[in-house]
Order: C-alpha cells, then structure tokens, then sequence
C-alpha cells in the first residue's frame, strides 16, 4: 500500500522531467496488464510513435523482450474496459487473468465514454471493485482512472464523476491516471476544461455554446513536428493529445518503479 497518492495529472506530460534511470528502472521490474478500448488507446499509440520520435530507451512489448518495458496490450478476456460491457465485467476478468498470470504487477483499465453518463453509485461501485482486487491481489498496484473529456465543462456530470474518483484516490493513497486532467491543458498550461474542451481537444474560445477552436491543432501549428511534438494516431483525437498521454504513462510507470516525482 501506498503511504500517499500517486496522481499522475497535466503536470506530469513533461517527458524530460522523468530521470531516465526511473525509465530504466520501470522496464526492469514493472509488469502490466492494461485493458481499454478506443480512447484508452491513445496511451500505446502515443507510447509507439515516441519510440519513433525518442528512441529505443522507450521500448514496450508483451513480455518486456529484448530490454522492453513488459506492458500487454489488452490481455483480459471477458470485458472490454471499465463500463463494457458493465461496470463489473472488468474485475472479474482482471482475477482470472491475475490467477494465471502471478508475474503481472501492474493492472490499468481505462474507460471510454461511460463516466459521461455514471451515477454516484456506478462509481462506488468502480471504487469498490478496485478495493477488494487491491485486498485480494496485495503485490499488484492497480491504477484508478478518470474518463475523458467530454465537452460538458466544469459542472457537468463527467467532472463531476472524476472528482468523485479523485478525491477517493487521494483519501485513500491510490494510484490515479488523470486521464482528463491531462487533456485539459495544452503543453504550455493553459487550461481548457472551462471552455468546454472535449476529447478531440475542441472548445468554445469565446463561451457563445459553440465549438470553434482546437488547442492540440493550434499548438501543433505554431510548434515544430520533429522536435516539439510527434505526429502518431491518437483515436478521437489530435496526436498531440497522444503525445501527452503517452509522456505521462512513463511518468506513471517510473512513479510505480521508485521515482518520488
């Protein structure tokens, strides 16, 4: 158990600031198991062109062969994410999977839109769940998720619902993957969730109830492709968007290999 939360948000899609002896370290003793489907993608997309665009120190495979980090993409069998097809097929799949798999140390699982549309109990029961597989499976760390964006702003439902799952997480020392943190800000930090951002990083610019502007589109443009940003597919969404999911995995993964952030 943790003696505090991990809270892997905005801040921390900034791959220089992950020393790379953590990198190195996480593909040493690290594990994964992730489940997701569509948006949840976007993280192993965005970690296959970085390879691409950084090198060989960010090599993933299922198994961790030849000095790769060990991360199997999608190995659970029986449900899909977090709300596909319910909102407890997941666990169940993740327990026959821990049974047959005892060197897997790791476990994410992403949502893809059903926190748009949860209930307080949904998520208590997403909680829960998490709860009793972190009791039954004391040597795995499980990672919380929140759900993207969705383009409903501060006082909609979703944030509301990723409030829930953040403040849980840090009552409760747990691992989060702020997965709609870090799609609310563009790499300089300038924060969008006001203006409605959504999960292709549309929002309103000027609050008249329509979409006219891109920040990952924008940003993209006044920065060089090469340098500042990687182009790679990012489902739903802008490979900015990708980019920095993947910059904060890696932040994510050398956290849980000792890094103290």
């Amino acid at each position: 158990m943790n003696d505090r939360a991990i809270i892997i948000d905005h801040t921390y899609a900034k791959l220089s600031r992950i020393p790379s002896s953590y990198i190195t370290a996480a593909k040493n003793t690290l594990h994964i198991g992730y489940g997701h489907t569509s948006h949840g993608s976007q993280l192993i997309t965005g970690m296959t062109g970085l390879i691409s665009f950084k090198g060989h120190a960010y090599d993933f495979n299922n198994g961790g062969s030849g000095d790769a980090l060990d991360l199997r993409d999608c190995p659970f069998r029986g449900a899909y994410d977090l709300g596909n097809p319910n909102f407890t097929a997941w666990a169940d799949a993740t327990r026959t999977y821990l049974n047959s798999n005892s060197t897997v140390n790791v476990v994410m699982w992403s949502w893809c839109g059903q926190v748009s549309n949860a209930t307080q109990s949904n998520i208590n029961t997403y909680l829960s769940e998490m709860s009793e597989l972190e009791q039954d499976f004391p040597g795995v760390r499980f990672v919380y998720f929140t759900g993207h964006l969705d383009g409903t702003g501060t006082s909609g439902n979703l944030n509301v619902r990723n409030n829930q799952i953040r403040q849980y997480c840090r009552n409760n020392n747990k691992i989060l993957y702020d997965f709609a943190d870090i799609e609310s800000y563009d790499p300089d930090g300038v924060y969008y969730l006001d203006k409605r951002a959504d999960d292709g990083c549309n929002y309103d610019s000027n609050n008249d109830g329509t979409d006219d502007k891109n920040w990952a589109i924008d940003w993209q443009n006044s920065h060089t492709i090469g340098v500042d940003w990687y182009d790679c597919h990012s489902e739903h969404s802008q490979p900015l968007n990708a980019n920095l999911k993947a910059y904060a995995a890696w932040a994510l993964f050398a956290r849980l290999a000792g890094w103290n952030g």
